[in-house]
């Protein structure tokens, strides 16, 4: 990459990180690959597997009435969509180009900076503004998709009673707050809750469609792809317009990719092919049947799902379906957890407290922060909307968007990385390109209807995240040119022979050639350097981690210096007091409890100057002060740490 050095770590840089190494899961045993497979049924699919509650019966209007023509029609579109974006794009292709087993557009715009150094911060901006939007926009839908999801469940209360409308909303605030109160718990423990209950959901659906197969068979000719073509062909503007409320069968397909890194691509192949594709597949097609059996005019359409259960079955149903539906929230949220790490790792975000919550998988990670910012904004969504056919409008836009960004970017991967020929890629990729672009395009039509919601939520998170990497840019480059080469250093202090203390001092630095601020204020102060002086870079790589073996490079320098790079990747989490106590070298205790761990904080001052608008200064400025201290987030020993303060003109 051809961006700057970054500034040396200090109380408000962004946390360093690294290279690559084994897969992010390992090998697994098959109970393990069950046991992962089943929590991705509850984190992963439950988006996608609740859409057979609205999706279908959506589809049909005033302007496009459920005749056989249109059944038929939408059931194809909805096969195809289903075999085409999800089974073949996400599961079969996009899963593999996996960044040592992370997934997600940012780890996928990290393998396509790797591969082509062109593609930089500066050369490359448009690629980089692509992939940052596109993460951007599923913050977005991490605030909807728990709002229309668990709004849509609990509504399920007026089929009971009309009496308990009033309790809708009181009763949807208290399930999204015990909803992200479980997250502390980590992804596979509430995986492994969730899980069972969607394996009866899905199990459920395809009992519920079966028997309506059976007896109207004539409905599994919707798998030819004519029908489809024919539904354009007789409803034309109106069929396209369909397509932005079919889009809803693949709400959480995006989510598939970044929550790779929680389970695996193994798991989440094994869930989709043997249990949710054919149990969705199956009540789409017995809702259609039900439909060209007992009635085909709009009214036969409401609770479509409903009427395909018997009576007896309607309470428990009801019942199972209002479980499922709060379930289908934990993708976004698992996935924010995902995104947010990758941005902070990959210098577009500020530090923040992370939580690994198992020590098996690496992936999976609870942050705080980003937890109750999801909840305050859900909260108020459904403050603010009351209902879910009001939400509904702001339902797929920014994820339609992602898909297609998630499109190209994968274009550009499989061209540069795979080598493929550019034929081939054409063969494959023009046609989800089709389907990606017809999806988005009639969910633009949403855009004043609420699609705005999601809009809005991913350009603020944008900004933020281009301000942060570009305010740590400048501030780097302003460091560095600010700073003393480190052999002039050495130098000195061999000629001026000043007073050495007893012990090992550490420093961070961002660059290995510059001698840290912190070390130069330290001296000019106190007039002393320890005995032993260590000087710890901590570099990040574009690549999820880095092997132990491959991780640390160790440098011998004169008059007692000692220059450590350290490597990590943007999915792991530097840890100092580890880090030190591995390593070994004669004559050197760097045991965590004995050592003197040197600190920068910097306190800027914002002048007028041209490098930076003065509202991204002042953002910068607020995000700077409130990232979490440095010492707790690399897990060193607070009673070893002095803090050196600077103040640096921005």
């Amino acid at each position: 990459m051809n961006s700057p050095p970054s500034p040396e770590p200090n109380a408000n840089s962004t946390p360093p990180v690294l290279q690559a190494g084994s897969p992010i899961h390992g090998v697994h045993s098959k109970r393990t690959v069950s046991v992962l497979a089943l929590a991705a049924l509850g984190v992963v699919y439950g988006d996608i597997g609740t859409s057979p509650l609205y999706a279908f019966r959506l589809c049909f209007n005033e302007a496009t009435p459920p005749t056989e023509a249109a059944i038929l029609g939408v059931l194809s579109l909805i096969f195809w969509s289903l075999a085409g974006l999800i089974s073949i794009k996400y599961l079969t292709l996009v899963l593999r180009a996996d960044n040592r087993g992370e997934g997600g557009i940012l780890a996928l715009m990290a393998l396509v900076r790797k591969d082509n150094p062109r593609f930089g911060m500066k050369k490359g901006f448009v690629i980089v503004a692509l992939a940052l939007f596109g993460a951007a926009l599923l913050y977005g839908d991490g605030l909807i998709t728990p709002a229309i999801s668990v709004l849509s469940a609990v509504e399920g209360l007026k089929v009971v009673s009309p009496r308990l409308e009033s309790y809708v909303i009181p009763i949807s605030i208290c399930i999204l707050i015990a909803l992200f109160w479980v997250q502390k718990h980590g992804t596979q423990r509430v995986g492994t809750v969730f899980g069972p209950v969607m394996l009866v959901w899905f199990f459920t659906l395809g009992a519920l469609g079966l028997p309506h197969i059976i007896q109207t068979p004539h409905v599994l000719t919707a798998i030819n792809p004519e029908y489809a073509i024919q539904f354009f062909v007789d409803h034309r503007f109106h069929a396209f317009v369909t397509m932005g409320t079919i889009f809803l069968c693949l709400t959480g397909g995006e989510d598939l990719y970044l929550d790779m890194g929680h389970f695996g691509r193994l798991p989440m192949r094994i869930g989709w092919f043997f249990i949710v594709l054919p149990c969705l597949l199956i009540n789409y097609f017995g809702q259609g049947a039900f439909l060209l059996a007992h009635g085909q005019t709009q009214a036969d359409t409401s609770n479509l799902l409903f009427h395909l259960a018997p009576t007896w079955a309607l309470y428990p149903l009801l019942f199972l379906a209002t479980l499922a539906t709060v379930i289908a929230s934990q993708a976004v949220i698992s996935g924010a957890y995902s995104l947010t790490r990758q941005a902070m790792q990959l210098g577009f975000c500020p530090r923040m407290t992370i939580i690994h919550t198992s020590e098996s998988t690496i992936g999976q990670v609870y942050l705080p922060a980003v937890n109750g910012m999801l909840l305050v904004g859900t909260l108020s969504l459904v403050i603010g909307f009351r209902n879910s056919d009001s939400l509904a409008g702001a339902y797929g836009l920014a994820v339609s968007m992602t898909m297609l960004l998630t499109s190209i970017m994968m274009t550009i991967f499989i061209l540069r990385h795979w080598k493929w020929h550019p034929l081939l890629a054409a063969l494959v990729m023009i046609p989800i390109f089709i389907f990606d672009m017809t999806f988005f395009t009639s969910n633009v039509l949403k855009l004043t209807a609420g699609g705005w919601v999601g809009i809005t939520v991913a350009i603020v998170m944008f900004i933020l995240m281009t301000t942060w990497h570009k305010g740590r840019e400048i501030l780097g480059l302003k460091l560095t040119n600010d700073s003393l080469p480190l052999p002039l250093f050495i130098e000195d202090v061999i000629r001026t022979k000043p007073t050495r203390v007893p012990g090992t001092a550490v420093f961070l630095t961002g660059t290995v050639n510059i001698a840290p601020r912190t070390l130069l204020h330290n001296f000019k102060h106190n007039k002393v350097i320890h005995r032993d002086v260590v000087l710890l870079s901590l570099k990040n790589e574009e690549l999820p981690r880095i092997p132990e073996s491959e991780r640390v490079q160790i440098q011998r320098l004169e008059a007692g210096f000692t220059l450590i790079t350290a490597r990590y990747g943007f999915s792991e989490n530097p840890d100092l007091s580890t880090l030190l106590t591995q390593i070994k070298i004669d004559g050197l205790d760097l045991t965590p409890g004995k050592v003197t761990f040197f600190l920068g904080r910097e306190t800027l001052i914002l002048l007028p100057r041209n490098n930076m608008w003065p509202w991204r200064k002042n953002l910068f400025s607020f995000m700077s002060k409130n990232s979490l201290d440095a010492s707790k987030f690399f897990n060193i020993p607070p009673n070893r740490v002095i803090e050196v303060g600077t103040q640096v003109e921005l």
